[in-house]
């Protein structure tokens, strides 16, 4: 039976549905989980013919676990994660059991902020930067603000803005003891529209799915709350954008690979924030199935498989999607408005993640957005006002 390994799954977005794809396709899909919920909840995910509870960063048991796989008569094709920090992991994997069509090298740098500043030092679009060692100390022109981060942060958790010397010293120490052993990076900040590029390569060639204007919410972190899809790419936009893609591509070699990035125009021109080697995560593919009318983990997952995608848009929408958060904390006693956002004007999906009873908080990471709405309209700004209207019927009534 032609089988499809996955390293970790998240219950919703891009990483679930991507499991939903290979079930589509017809693969037998196998999920590595170290998330007991997941194996407890067994039923709740019917598109996966086998979970197994397994430690996911410890490679020899995952060897095992695959070695015993192929003696029951499974064909594994390919072992791929769409979350962090497991793609690199099950490039790896993939290198010894099938045939890999990507390159874990790339994955490697890509999923490490540190060595992705480093490789691409001499690059224009790389802010100016400054790693930090463990016990080393730290002196700097005293230009403010400046951005402090672990380079193993995802989903905003370990991004902190420095407007002074005083918090400066504060987010240090905080990392210092958050992790005693890792390098910290200190870089400019940059000021600019941000952007979030969703790519993909297939045989050297690059195919950009889509750009979207990111909506960003600066409380603790920085959380992006919204986004909208372009439908229409401004000419200098697309061309400033496929300018550092194809920079990238090929400082890194990528012959084959899934990958997105952050970028943000400034007075000084692009400047890159971050890349990672995956689809985005939430409900980026939802998105992308809106937009354009094909679906991106779908035609990754080929391109894994060594086919070729297809990624030309069926049609092409603009799309608005918005996050939910809260502004304290509290246990969540009811949700209220989702049906009346759902008939909603214009919008396509509308999705509420916390049951009742669970603790929400402002959010520290990505994953404290609690709900979203996906909508359409003829132009973005007419599709960005459908989404933040219909998101303001949803409500979390909450237990203090």
């Amino acid at each position: 039976m032609k089988t499809i390994i996955f390293i970790g799954t998240n219950k919703s977005g891009s990483s679930r549905e991507a499991i939903r794809a290979a079930d589509k396709l017809g693969y037998l899909t196998v999920l590595f989980t170290y998330n007991e919920k997941q194996i407890q909840q067994r039923k709740a995910y019917p598109e996966i013919h086998k979970m197994i509870f397994i430690d996911t960063t410890n490679l020899e048991k995952m060897r095992a676990e695959i070695n015993q796989l192929r003696l029951s008569g499974l064909e594994i094709k390919t072992i791929v994660s769409f979350t962090d920090p497991f793609v690199h992991i099950a490039s790896v994997l993939c290198d010894e059991y099938c045939q890999n069509y990507t390159s874990s090298k790339a994955v490697e740098i890509m999923e490490d902020k540190e060595e992705t500043r480093n490789f691409l030092k001499d690059q224009p679009y790389t802010p100016k930067f400054h790693s930090i060692k463990p016990n080393e100390s730290f002196h700097h022109n005293k230009e403010f603000p400046l951005i402090v981060k672990s380079p193993k942060s995802t989903g905003s958790k370990d991004v902190l803005l420095a407007t002074n010397e005083s918090q400066l010293e504060n987010h240090l120490k905080f990392f210092q003891n958050k992790y005693p052993d890792e390098t910290i990076i200190v870089e400019e900040y940059v000021e600019g529209p941000q952007y979030l590029v969703e790519a993909l390569v297939y045989k050297k060639k690059t195919h950009i799915i889509g750009i979207m204007e990111q909506e960003i919410t600066k409380g603790k972190r920085f959380i992006i709350t919204g986004y909208g899809v372009l439908a229409e790419v401004p000419i200098e936009i697309q061309t400033g954008i496929e300018e550092v893609l194809l920079s990238i591509v090929k400082e890194f070699n990528i012959e084959n690979g899934a990958l997105h990035l952050e970028l943000r125009l400034t007075k000084n021109g692009w400047k890159l924030i971050e890349i990672n080697p995956r689809i985005s995560g939430g409900a980026m593919n939802s998105m992308i199935l809106a937009a354009f009318g094909f679906s991106l983990v779908e035609e990754t997952l080929k391109l894994y498989l060594g086919e070729q995608p297809n990624v030309e848009p069926k049609h092409r929408k603009f799309i608005f999607t918005k996050y939910v958060i809260v502004n304290r904390k509290g246990q969540l006693e009811r949700v209220i408005g989702k049906t009346r956002a759902t008939k909603s004007k214009g919008v396509v999906d509308v999705y509420v993640k916390p049951k009742k009873g669970t603790l929400l908080t402002p959010p520290l990471s990505m994953g404290h957005r609690y709900a979203y709405v996906i909508a359409e309209g003829a132009t973005l700004e007419e599709a960005k006002n459908h989404a933040h209207a219909a998101a303001k019927e949803i409500q979390f009534i909450l237990k203090v």
